[in-house]
């Protein structure tokens, strides 16, 4: 149970804020409306995308994440309510797709690089799980299942022509197969995993189904136009507005090629020759979780040494200074090696999860601290800047410089951050420890309470001050002594080592934090833009606890000037502020009268403040130009949360 000053307001907004106005936004879109239509209770035209769906998808698995961990009963009446209509909504075979079922009914698995079929399953499977895990309910997992066994049917056996376009069913099988230990699933999902990029043809695959989903979108639009001529009331679409990003140079051009050459797709090789990060950066990370998780069941090394080395060629290269991925607009996706410019950057909220989920699968497989150390900061910098303080707006794309276009908004066309946030805040508490046999390693920390089982059972409890203060206190409470290694993440953004101070029986015991379990490695390459994971330990402190043992653990929160390398083009001569795990930024509302994207800063004037009355209490970074101007840096992950305004992460000195 998560119990922190920084996290739990947080988690408290998504609870009893942000998940009921996700769901209001929903229904004012046309979203639940779609299913309602379908079923006939409802007369009116589909609304959104082909993939809308997955939309109320991600939303009922964020609702019933929440709803385990805090019951409330008007949450519980949504949930069994949108259930229910999902039951009426699918076929009798399993098969659950508006668009279709709407459109073209008579139409199945077609366009699957295109029109997100199986994406929109791949989110009803992984609420069905989620629901599972949280109830004792069966009905939404009879839905997922049946979604399940139908795909099995459809497609086991079929060859790599039909992969999904966009990566997601694999997680949903191998969670499902986590639940049940159906064999089937877990088959279906390396299947999908393993054809991935064996189509040799893919060019030709993708033109012609581009051209057929293109045709159909024209024969919906027919019908639309069809419609409102016939219903005046009809408001033609009750869709917002798309979210906007600097388009870059060629971006259109560099966008077919990267779909012609399959690597938008990640459709361009086998997984174990994809050891650089290309194309859409959420089906990427959604595909190395996938495969991570395959690998936990099914051991393999050559498939881990993939991964691992596509991990560091993005942390190395193609990875912004908050941890946020994707470079080109146009794909949604990564750029070249170094292709790292600010204002261009589009770090999607959804790619900085995805990645999230990786690394927490590669930190569980390797025990090697850099992934949780990556996890720790892109939780707090590239995927908690897309939810507002409010849990009512949110960004879409995440650039390290505005200077117009970009502000919260309470929904997007495609709106797939925001649930995508609140389900992985709800389960928050899951990435903070983890245990094999006699070995406990603490990834993150957060004040939180964990039960685990070693001979007899024992509880860990965290008391944390971060990200504003260095404290950290972890008390064991067990009904008898035990021996154990408890294993703590030195974060890489330490510069120097943590005071450690192990109290037991009321006397107190320092330790020196040197002897760290895991060597130290050879960094060849620094990385892009000054941010490393990579040097992140984990100290292993193996002794025989006592009840009522306490570790305190003092780390410095250092402000730390960060430079990219010289091979990231329109960056000499800038630096990032960090202070702990959070990187600043200046915005225009904070700095009256200061031209941020010019102003020369004083490197030496830099001093942090505690400012309990600035939104809702933070550690600000004070200092001041060359000429003398004061300057004022908050959090990256808090910006534009005071209407529209400019901003750098990037600044002269």
């Amino acid at each position: 149970m998560v119990q922190d000053a920084f996290w739990s307001p947080r988690l408290e907004s998504t609870n009893l804020r942000a998940i009921y106005h996700q769901y209001e936004m929903l229904e004012t879109s046309g979203c639940i409306d779609n299913f309602r239509i379908l079923t006939g209770e409802k007369e009116g035209f589909r609304e959104g995308w082909f993939f809308a769906d997955s939309d109320a998808y991600k939303w009922l698995d964020a609702a019933v994440r929440i709803y385990a961990r805090q019951p409330e009963a008007r949450l519980a009446g949504l949930i069994d309510s949108l259930i229910a209509l999902l039951g009426r909504a699918q076929s009798a075979d399993g098969y659950i797709f508006t668009y279709n079922q709407i459109h073209f009914p008579s139409v199945r698995w077609v366009n699957l690089q295109i029109e997100h079929e199986l994406y929109c399953h791949g989110h009803l499977i992984e609420a069905a799980v989620s629901h599972a895990q949280a109830t004792v309910q069966v009905q939404l997992l009879d839905i997922g299942r049946k979604a399940a066994d139908l795909i099995v049917h459809d497609f086991l056996g079929a060859g790599p022509e039909r992969t999904p376009g966009h990566e997601e069913i694999e997680i949903a099988l191998l969670r499902l197969y986590g639940v049940t230990a159906h064999h089937p699933y877990l088959e279906m999902a390396r299947q999908f995993i393993e054809q991935r990029g064996r189509n040799r043809l893919f060019a030709a695959t993708i033109y012609f189904q581009n051209s057929s989903s293109q045709a159909r979108t024209k024969q919906v639009q027919k019908e639309r136009l069809a419609y409102a001529a016939h219903h005046p009331a009809y408001a033609v679409s009750r869709v917002p507005p798309g979210n906007y990003a600097k388009p870059i140079p060629n971006g259109e051009l560099r966008r077919l090629v990267s779909a012609l050459s399959g690597q938008y797709l990640q459709q361009h090789a086998p997984i174990r020759r994809q050891t650089k990060p290309v194309g859409h950066a959420v089906r990427f990370g959604y595909f190395q979780t996938a495969a991570a998780m395959l690998n936990r069941l099914q051991p393999d090394a050559e498939l881990i040494q993939s991964m691992e080395r596509a991990w560091e060629h993005m942390v190395v290269r193609r990875m912004y200074v908050t941890g946020g991925l994707g470079a080109q607009p146009s794909i949604e996706g990564f750029g070249n090696d170094y292709e790292l410019d600010a204002e261009y950057a589009y770090n999607e909220t959804c790619a900085a999860l995805a990645c999230q989920l990786w690394s927490w699968q590669l930190a569980l497989t390797t025990g090697k601290a850099r992934y949780s150390d990556l996890f720790e900061w892109q939780m707090y910098n590239a995927s908690a800047v897309g939810m507002g303080l409010d849990g009512e707006t949110y960004l879409y794309n995440n650039p390290l410089a505005c200077r117009s276009g970009i502000t919260r908004k309470s929904w997007y066309a495609v709106p797939c951050c925001p649930s995508n946030l609140s389900r992985a805040w709800a389960d928050l508490g899951k990435y903070l420890f983890s245990q094999i046999e006699k070995n406990i390693w603490v990834h993150q920390y957060v004040g939180a309470t964990a039960k685990l089982n070693l001979a007899a059972p024992i509880e860990i409890r965290i008391e944390s001050g971060f990200p504003w203060h260095g404290n950290v206190r972890l008390s064991i409470t067990a009904p008898r002594p035990e021996e154990f290694t408890l294993h703590l993440r030195l974060p890489s953004w330490r510069q120097a080592q943590p005071k450690i101070e192990i109290e037991t029986g009321g006397l107190r015991q320092e330790m020196i934090a040197t002897a760290d379990s895991e060597p130290a490695p050879a960094l060849p390459e620094p990385a892009a833009q000054g941010y490393d994971p990579r040097s992140s330990r984990f100290l292993s402190i193996y002794r025989l606890w006592m009840p009522g043992d306490v570790v305190r653990i003092k780390f410095d929160l250092p402000v730390r000037l960060l430079r990219c390398v010289p091979q990231v083009k329109n960056h000499a001569g800038l630096v990032a502020l960090s202070r702990g795990p959070l990187v600043y930024c200046l915005e225009s509302v904070d700095n009256p009268g200061v031209d941020i994207f010019n102003v020369q800063l004083d490197p030496g004037s830099l001093h942090s403040e505690n400012q309990p009355g600035l939104l809702e209490g933070i550690t600000i970074l004070r200092g001041s130009s060359m000429d003398g101007k004061e300057l004022t840096f908050i959090p990256y992950t808090l910006w534009a949360n005071r209407g529209a305004s400019q901003m750098t992460v990037w600044v002269h000195a």
